[in-house]
């Protein structure tokens, strides 16, 4: 757009609280300020529906996820969207590969898609929009694009001309003149080759929309631009993606947008690292040490990110070989804005620290009586304050939660959040053991009050990550727990009666065997308890 019409600032701007945003079109974190005061409007993009999803279709949504989370425990109205890309060349291809209608094979991967997302606990997206539900918008929007003088029709097709918008390249810091255009045939209908296409006219046989400008379909980056507008108007407050979409994906959205509506299209841009395949992962619980990732090495970390070309797939085999709390863990473990590096030990270092948290809750039980999963916590940040007086846990719990919430202020660091979980649990812990309160006899009420104070803070944390929120799965599905556990409950009273006769070797016997098939006693006080490693 000309300079006399670039777009104007926002006039009103509304903080709460101290959150602070990795803004990718300034290079630099911003205090978080939202159009509207109070409400939150977010917007990520999804999946185009062609094929299976793998793990990497998963990193935006569980990250954004949280981040809604924790708008929601600040006091803030969030409505996040996140769009289903249902017609596409890609898609279109893999419905002729299968001989089947478009619509069918992107209402199949969808289904995949949600399916994934419930597993992984991702529950917090408000609407999923369809590109083929808003064809009327996507029409009007571009010729909008056309009446204001940056967009022309071409035999068919509509373009974006990316040298009428002055500001084009400003996300990706990048010029009109490197911009990369279709080659064949759509190459010679352009007026230069930087140029992208709104509207493509369809082939014999492919599904298609009338127009202004004759049958076709809309391109890829007219959809996102009119979707977000339709749901979440023309200024919004997050932007959120891949780094791989920063050019051209992003870059094209934002010359539409704010050509079409002369304001700025979105407050913050927040782009997640990639995941590339490795076999080397940190350790899970400890500091994150990997570079935070930034627009300008969007190419580099694109070039090495698990997508369908390098082998990525079965991501549904893979959550039910590890579990998706695991995955989900796994994913949060670090900051959103550095790559994840992936392999299958990296995910069992992720079910180890999970399995840490199941002990302890078996731990709560024990003490307190109340399963750790029925406990209420605090929903707000508001509520979750309280007075730590002089007990020392209380005071360190405290300190705990202020640290975990200037984490999760600083960026939506949910890396170092992770890490505070864990030193929470150790202070816990060793509470509990300091002060026997596995112990009917010997423990004091004013200190199981305390330690129920503690592990209430817990689940009020874990709660914002979205971890801890059911009970894993007891068996095995088809497997009987009744009798499960009444085994169980046989061997472990034969291996009490062993020992009691100093039969050592017989009991010695037991618990190695219960080893090999990946099964720990757990002796206690007047108890002897079990556990399945996964």
């Amino acid at each position: 757009m000309s300079t006399a019409e670039k777009p104007r600032p926002i006039s009103t701007a509304h903080t709460m609280g101290n959150i602070r945003v990795y803004n990718t079109l300034t290079r630099t974190k911003e205090p978080f300020t939202t159009v509207v005061r109070g409400k939150v409007g977010m917007y990520l993009c999804g999946p185009t529906v062609y094929k299976e999803a793998h793990i990497g279709h998963m990193v935006g949504p569980v990250i954004f996820d949280c981040v809604k989370r924790y708008l929601t425990y600040c006091g803030y109205d969030v409505t996040w969207v996140v769009n289903i890309t249902d017609v596409d060349d890609k898609l279109i291809a893999e419905a002729n590969r299968r001989n089947l209608p478009m619509s069918q094979v992107a209402t199949e991967m969808t289904a995949d898609y949600v399916a994934n997302l419930k597993a992984l606990g991702v529950d917090q997206i408000d609407e999923m929009p369809k590109a083929t539900e808003h064809i009327p918008h996507i029409i009007q929007f571009i010729q909008g694009l056309i009446d204001k003088g940056y967009a022309y029709a071409s035999e068919g097709d509509v373009y974006f001309e990316v040298g009428k918008d002055d500001d084009y390249g400003k996300l990706s810091n990048r010029t009109a003149d490197s911009q990369q255009g279709e080659g064949g045939d759509m190459a010679a209908r352009k007026r230069a080759a930087g140029d992208f296409a709104l509207w493509k006219q369809s082939k014999p046989g492919e599904p298609s929309w009338d127009s202004p400008w004759g049958t076709g379909r809309p391109g890829w980056h007219i959809e996102c631009s009119a979707m977000s507008h339709a749901i979440l108007g023309e200024t919004f407050d997050i932007h959120g993606g891949g780094l791989d979409l920063i050019f051209p994906h992003h870059e094209n959205e934002i010359a539409q947008s704010e050509c079409f509506h002369g304001k700025p299209m979105v407050r913050y841009w927040m782009h997640n690292g990639l995941m590339k395949a490795s076999s080397a992962t940190g350790k899970v619980g400890g500091r994150a040490d990997r570079e935070h990732a930034t627009a300008d090495g969007a190419e580099e970390a694109a070039a090495g990110k698990i997508s369908r070309s390098k082998g990525a797939g079965g991501l549904a085999e893979l959550i039910r070989r590890q579990g998706g709390d695991r995955i989900r863990f796994f994913l949060l473990r670090t900051h959103y804005r550095s790559t994840i590096v992936f392999d299958e030990p990296g995910l069992e270092e992720a079910g180890t620290a999970l399995e840490s948290f199941q002990r302890f809750f078996e731990r709560v039980q024990r003490v307190t009586g109340t399963s750790f999963y029925d406990m209420s916590a605090p929903a707000t940040r508001a509520e979750g304050q309280f007075e730590a007086g002089d007990n020392a846990l209380l005071q360190s719990v405290r300190a705990a939660r202020d640290e975990y919430l200037a984490k999760m202020d600083d960026d939506f660091n949910t890396g170092g959040a992770v890490s505070v979980l864990f030193e929470l649990l150790r202070s816990l812990n060793k509470f509990a053991d300091q002060n026997k309160l596995e112990e009917a006899d010997q423990r004091r009420a004013e200190d199981v009050a305390a330690f129920r104070r503690g592990v209430t803070t817990l689940k009020e944390l874990s709660s914002i990550m979205g971890v801890f929120q059911q009970p894993p799965a007891a068996a095995a599905a088809g497997e009987d727990t009744g009798l499960v556990d009444g085994l169980m409950q046989l061997i472990i009273d034969i291996r009490t009666t062993a020992r009691k006769n100093k039969d050592f070797a017989t009991s010695d016997r037991i618990r190695d065997a219960l080893a090999q098939l990946k099964i720990t006693l757990e002796d206690r006080k007047g108890e002897t308890g079990w556990r399945r490693e996964s």
